[in-house]
């Protein structure tokens, strides 16, 4: 669906707003996310809020433990537009800014990080096939991803290929009409559940000018998936290998020209750098928040832990933390929005800075609940091990500091 002028889905959920208004008045003002928004971005950070806090976070801990991938939630929130939230709307998307996403996976990191963090990778792929494909493959692809009717993955990462990205191995043969895939991609996430993935292969010479895209379909005679992966964090979503072996994909479903795949897959991840913030930020958020709550509470020593002059301090650097890194991803949203030059380093240290911070923030408030704050039992914990891995995927941070380096030094 798309939203247009007052929101229908938001006026849908009007009704509901009260309990998330309740929740914002506990929020201060200095670290209030709905600070500097229109009001339209306003109302979307709204009926995100309360999705996340009605439908996603009374199941956060469940999901975790039982590894339940939560598709029927992930398909609510896609009748609110979530599902294709920067897809123009002509194919089912809602043909939002980077901004309003953000604000968006911001606010539903609040209930749970770990889906939230699936969502924004479905969201990157549906826009490289809406941004890059021809019109019959956006009509074909795009309007049940939307819907999430059908999921996506991102597959790029290899088990020799990480960081080193235009190093990848997996090959694609033309062979007439069809290309003959072989090889594998490691820690896909919804691999094995997903019905389409976004495959980056090599169908040239060596380095970043011999890749090329291609869009697969689950079910493809050659296409199968590697065990489930046991993670620390992020266990509302599968992770497998995605395995090619003689695998014929039509050349029909080839994104943009033979030897366009890696430019494609970095302009995706410039998005997926400013998502994977926004998630982080949710977190960290959520967790300044239960911190908060936590040291009003708890007692020791015959008074409020909020009476500790140490801990006031280190509440205080949280919250600082928050709002900077708030305020680089922001920025970094609207370069991208503006297709500004600068925009993938901006993405990079926005990235950088606000994965490092927030995981901090959430580790801290983990540290001020004390053993309290190691059980399974307390939201907290789980914050900290599902952000722990935003610091690895869409780029590593050494590899963010390295673009960061190169834009300065080359400049």
């Amino acid at each position: 669906m798309a939203w247009c002028g007052a929101p229908r889905a938001a006026r849908r959920l009007l009704p509901l707003l009260p309990r998330c208004a309740v929740w914002r008045r506990r929020i201060a003002s200095c670290i209030d996310p709905s600070a500097g928004l229109t009001e339209e971005q306003k109302e979307f950070q709204s009926v995100a809020l309360d999705f996340a806090a009605k439908e996603m976070a009374p199941h956060m801990a469940e999901w975790d433990e039982k590894e339940i991938f939560p598709v029927d939630t992930m398909r609510k929130a896609a009748q609110l537009g979530f599902g294709g939230i920067y897809v123009k709307p002509d194919v089912g998307g809602s043909g939002l800014s980077r901004l309003d996403t953000s604000v968006i996976f911001e606010a539903l990191s609040t209930g749970c990080t770990s889906t939230t963090a699936y969502m924004s990778i479905h969201n990157m792929c549906v826009w490289m096939i809406d941004t890059f494909g021809n019109e019959e493959q956006r009509r074909r692809f795009c309007p049940s991803l939307c819907s999430m009717e059908q999921f996506a993955s991102y597959c790029l990462t290899e088990p020799g290929s990480g960081s080193d990205a235009a190093s990848l191995l997996t090959s694609a043969q033309r062979k007439g009409d069809t290309y003959v895939l072989n090889g594998s991609k490691a820690f896909i996430s919804g691999g094995g559940d997903a019905d389409v993935y976004v495959v980056m292969c090599r169908t040239g010479g060596p380095g970043p000018k011999g890749i090329s895209c291609l869009v697969l379909e689950k079910g493809t005679p050659g296409l199968s998936f590697g065990k489930k992966e046991r993670k620390v964090g992020w266990n509302s979503q599968p992770t497998r290998a995605v395995i090619f072996e003689d695998c014929v994909v039509p050349v029909s479903n080839r994104l943009g020209a033979e030897g366009q795949g890696f430019s494609i897959a970095m302009k995706g991840l410039n998005g997926g750098r400013v998502n994977i913030a926004s998630c982080s930020l949710g977190a960290a958020h959520a967790s300044v928040l239960l911190a908060q709550e936590h040291l009003t509470v708890r007692k020791q020593f015959g008074e409020p832990l909020a009476n500790n002059q140490y801990l006031q301090f280190r509440l205080a650097e949280m919250a600082t933390r928050l709002v900077a890194a708030r305020l680089m991803v922001r920025n970094a949203a609207r370069a991208l929005q503006e297709e500004l030059g600068d925009a993938p380093v901006l993405c990079s240290m926005a990235k950088l800075f606000a994965t490092d911070a927030c995981f901090e923030i959430c580790n801290q408030a983990l540290q001020m609940h004390g053993g309290y704050g190691y059980l399974k039992d307390y939201a907290v914990q789980q914050f900290v091990r599902d952000v722990r891995v935003h610091q690895i995927l869409e780029g590593t941070n050494e590899v963010m500091r390295m673009i960061v380096a190169r834009s300065l030094l080359q400049g």
